[in-house]
């Protein structure tokens, strides 16, 4: 295969007469190396995340924009090192960790990361609703019940090569958040200085919402997704091993993840950034201050930029919903499927793998009922509430995930003579594990500020 992607080195051999039709076509353009790590950087921007983001530009205008720079060199090296765990060994983290280190690690871990999961799925499911109201009208509740069905039936009833392609597709509804930010006022003078000149606030709340953002940007579901997605693509196709089988392939496929994530991490950070952008030159200048839901942040620039700039916005909540419910709900299934040694896979059927897909669809139809008044009225557990739970959950389980992930790409006994990274790899993956812990730590603090 011939080098098509500048920078992007690639084996010299052509490619395996397995690889055929359009799998094969697609291999030799820029778009045929997205995978994986685009819909990963994709999902990042999930309802929650834009109510989290909205939330950061109506209280601190571009005082917080700078946080998208910062964190992604974090991201991305966290979700590089996610994505050549999967595609050396063949399995997910979960999986790695089950079979190289205690099982009394691993347990904790994945309850906390089905647990925030369902939280993030209900908040979701509930936003993408809500939104749908605002633009057609009707039945909020009865549009989430809709999301819900269509979810799970497509992951449990449509092929895993499909599907992928279904969720790629759905990446151009981020740049509605572009486009909102094009039909609005934004001083960009002020804009650019937010971006280069961190300003560090002195409150309990400020730091409450930088670690908000760090922990919507740097999220565990994110990592175990995109480690089982690359032992998805493995089993999808036939002429692809894990890498400690077939070292021939590391060339290509450690270029094509690194590629794949760097163009999803960045656009991941640049839809955010332009969600903190449009919701610091409408509701912040206008004096909104506080966004709950991405929904009502919607609802909110109604009135300040028209009509179709909150629709747009809206539509922009429904599709990052589509697109991020099923990542949320696999990389449960996927963990815990891996944690009790259950064959898993979306490629697999229905009747061969029960408790895969028991599990993805027990964790959406718990997240869809949270948003049932009556489960609210007796839980508590309003939409506001499941975000913040997801938020501490995530935070506490993100650093002792990335530690165990720096450990398995440095056991011989995982990798194989791919263990070890690059030194600013190294560097980047236990700063994002020291700063999320860091996080932890102020999330605890400022919890009663």
């Amino acid at each position: 295969m011939n080098n098509i992607v500048p920078g992007i080195p690639v084996e010299e051999a052509g490619p395996s007469p397995a690889a055929a039709g359009e799998e094969s076509g697609a291999k030799r353009t820029w778009l045929g190396l997205l995978g994986p790590g685009l819909i990963t950087g994709a999902s990042d921007d999930d309802p929650s995340g834009i109510a989290t983001y909205s939330q950061a530009g109506a209280g601190y205008g571009a005082g917080l924009l700078w946080t998208m720079l910062f964190t992604y060199p974090l991201v991305a090296a966290v979700q590089e090192i996610s994505g050549r765990i999967g595609r050396v060994t063949g399995r997910g983290i979960a999986g790695n960790i089950r079979k190289f280190y205690s099982p009394w690690v691993l347990y904790p871990l994945v309850g906390m990361l089905v647990m925030a999961n369902v939280f993030n799925i209900g908040a979701d499911i509930g936003a993408m609703g809500d939104a749908l109201k605002l633009i057609v009208g009707g039945n909020a509740l009865a549009y989430s019940v809709g999301f819900a069905a269509l979810c799970v039936v497509l992951q449990v009833f449509v092929s895993y090569s499909k599907y992928r392609h279904y969720l790629k597709w759905l990446t151009p509804v981020l740049f509605s958040y572009v486009a909102t930010v094009l039909m609005v006022h934004v001083n960009w003078s002020e804009a650019l200085k937010g971006t280069f000149i961190p300003r560090l606030g002195k409150t309990g709340d400020y730091w409450a919402t930088f670690i908000a953002l760090l922990g919507t940007t740097i999220s565990p579901y994110l990592f175990f997704w995109q480690a089982s997605q690359e032992t998805e693509d493995i089993r999808d196709k036939a002429e692809d091993e894990p890498l400690k089988k077939a070292p021939q392939q590391a060339p290509e496929q450690l270029s094509r993840i690194r590629f794949d994530t760097y163009v999803g991490m960045f656009l991941s950070n640049v839809i955010a950034y332009f969600i903190i952008l449009a919701a610091a030159a409408t509701l912040h200048r206008h004096g909104i201050t506080t966004i709950d839901t991405a929904s009502q942040a919607a609802d909110a620039l109604r009135p300040i930029a028209g009509r179709f700039a909150s629709t747009v916005f809206a539509l922009g909540i429904v599709g990052t919903g589509l697109l991020a419910v099923p990542v949320l709900a696999g990389s449960a299934a996927y963990a815990s499927a891996e944690a009790l040694q259950w064959r898993s896979g979306m490629d697999q059927k229905p009747r061969a793998a029960k408790g895969f897909y028991g599990v993805l669809a027990v964790a959406t139809l718990i997240g869809l009922a949270m948003n049932f008044p009556v489960v609210q009225s007796h839980t508590h557990l309003t939409p506001i509430r499941a975000l913040f739970w997801s938020a501490v959950l995530n935070g506490v389980a993100a650093s002792p995930v990335m530690v165990m992930m720096m450990m398995i790409n440095s056991n011989p006994k995982a990798m194989g003579k791919f263990s070890g990274i690059s030194p600013w790899m190294r560097f980047f993956g236990w700063t994002a594990t020291v700063v999320m812990a860091g996080a932890v730590v102020g999330l605890f603090w400022t919890w009663n500020s």
